[in-house]
């Protein structure tokens, strides 16, 4: 729902391209005050210093791609393989009929768009925006305006058949709201390479710095932003004269939606004022806020569900005698490879250190997240273990789910690197594919690497010293 989807604003930016304001020397964060100064000069300045660096950066940039991409690949994948049964799942041929949800909607207040219709055009329109969506945030593509659909889809769905989900549905539906409120496209985006080139575009111009920095915004401006956010918004206007978004304006749904078409407008309205920044630096001090709490609300999320899922656990008697990993592994549903299961429960021994293991693992998850070291070790343990339900007990989309959950907690070191290895492996398939002369002439220097983004001493890491 915006008309752009900057990475940055257009004026004067700081790290990560965020705007701040010019501060003297002496008052920057993290430096003392001048003369030192006792406790509550030091508590101050810690303050200061704090409040600086959630205001002035979006932090965990890598971190937010790469849950970003998680989710969005997820659901993309899970509504590609059930492409051939969507009807059955969510659509008018389901056991769960049009007017049973419309009964339970109508009581707990959940908002999907497949209540607007009970016809099958209708069905297959909301089906292709839920993939179009989720390709759209996977790639970065308007970032925010994809992020808002690919909300919309993933509520419209899932709140059409609610029995079908499984724990991996309930985690996609949560990070879902969540991911509308972080600048996620900072990195690893489509957006990031087009803000990046509108940086670069004057001096492949030869337009020099004599051109401005508002020049090429000027001469390139983008259109599509403003029609997805006038189309959208009229999508918006006949859903609300038409009764068919619940809740109202009084902090229903209707306020969310209408909220964020007004905000993203005045986000690009803002951002093309060239003779004052400080309505610029107002927007981006909000963004950044409401960013870096989605951030930590995810990482609590992930903690939540970890130490529910041991504490309740460590009451279950077949947890307790270290015999609980044996059941699921021979039902027929949780075993797609039946000789696998087999060779896993055929020692007692390795059972019980799997059972064991599972609870101590995520119980223990939350209090390690203070030390790095230990968490990143319990983390790929984590991931491990996902990984190892996903091909044991057929659980794939729960479990990468659950590691893109995981994956907010991940290194900005790692991560860097992991990005570079992916450029690198599209770079050597980029040139293995016959390009014309005049585009591999005019678009060789494009095709590496971008170049290293500047960050801060407090963007390297995220979270509990992640």
């Amino acid at each position: 729902m915006s008309p752009t989807t900057p990475v940055g604003p257009t004026g004067p930016t700081g790290p990560a391209g965020t705007t701040s304001l010019t501060q003297p020397a002496d008052l920057a964060p993290g430096n003392p005050p001048a003369g030192g100064g006792g406790p509550l000069a030091r508590l101050t300045a810690a303050v200061g210093s704090g409040i600086a660096r959630v205001t002035d950066n979006a932090l965990g940039p890598y971190q937010s791609a790469i849950v970003r991409i998680g989710f969005a690949g997820t659901w993309l994948l899970f509504l590609l393989r059930e492409f051939p049964h969507r009807r059955e799942l969510y659509g008018p041929d389901g056991p769960w009929s049009w007017d049973l949800a419309q009964e339970l909607i109508a009581n707990n207040g959940a908002f999907t768009t497949l209540m607007w219709s009970d016809g099958m055009v209708w069905f297959e329109i909301v089906y292709a925006v839920a993939v179009l969506s989720s390709l759209m945030l996977l790639l970065g593509w308007r970032t925010r305006t994809a992020s808002v659909l690919f909300m919309v889809g993933v509520l419209s769905l899932q709140n059409r058949s609610v029995f079908m989900g499984d724990g991996g549905d309930n985690v996609i539906h949560l990070m879902a709201i969540y991911l509308v409120f972080l600048r996620c496209g900072q990195v690893w985006s489509l957006d990031a390479r087009r803000e990046r080139r509108t940086r670069e575009r004057p001096a492949r111009e030869g337009l020099g710095a004599a051109a401005g920095p508002e020049r090429p915004d000027a001469a390139h401006a983008d259109r599509v932003g403003p029609l997805l956010w006038c189309a959208l918004g009229f999508v918006l206007l006949v859903a609300t004269f038409g009764g068919l978004v619940p809740g109202g304006f009084a902090g229903g749904w209707l306020t969310i939606f209408w909220g964020l078409w007004v905000v993203h407008g005045a986000w690009w309205a803002v951002h093309r004022i060239e003779s004052d920044v400080r309505p610029r630096v107002l927007l981006d001090i909000v963004a950044n806020l409401a960013h870096n709490a989605a951030l930590v609300v995810i990482m609590a999320e992930a903690c939540l569900i970890y130490a529910t899922a041991g504490w309740y656990k460590i009451q279950g008697s077949r947890w307790q005698d270290g015999t609980a990993v044996y059941y699921p592994l021979h039902l027929d549903y949780f075993s797609p490879w039946p000789a696998l299961s087999d060779l896993m429960t055929s020692s007692g021994t390795m059972v019980m250190l799997v059972t064991y293991g599972t609870v101590i693992a995520q119980v223990a998850f939350p209090f390690t997240l203070f030390n790095r070291r230990v968490k990143n070790v319990l983390l790929a343990v984590m991931m491990t273990e996902h990984a190892a339900i996903a091909l044991v007990l057929g659980l794939p989309f729960f479990s990468l789910a659950m590691i893109a959950a995981d994956a907010v907690f991940l290194p900005t070191s790692f991560l860097k690197r992991l990005g570079g290895w992916a450029a690198r492996a599209r770079d050597g398939v980029v040139r293995r594919v016959p390009l014309g002369r005049g585009r591999g002439g005019s678009e060789g220097s494009g095709q590496g690497a971008p170049p290293p983004e500047k960050e801060t001493a407090e963007q390297a890491h995220v979270g509990f010293t992640a």
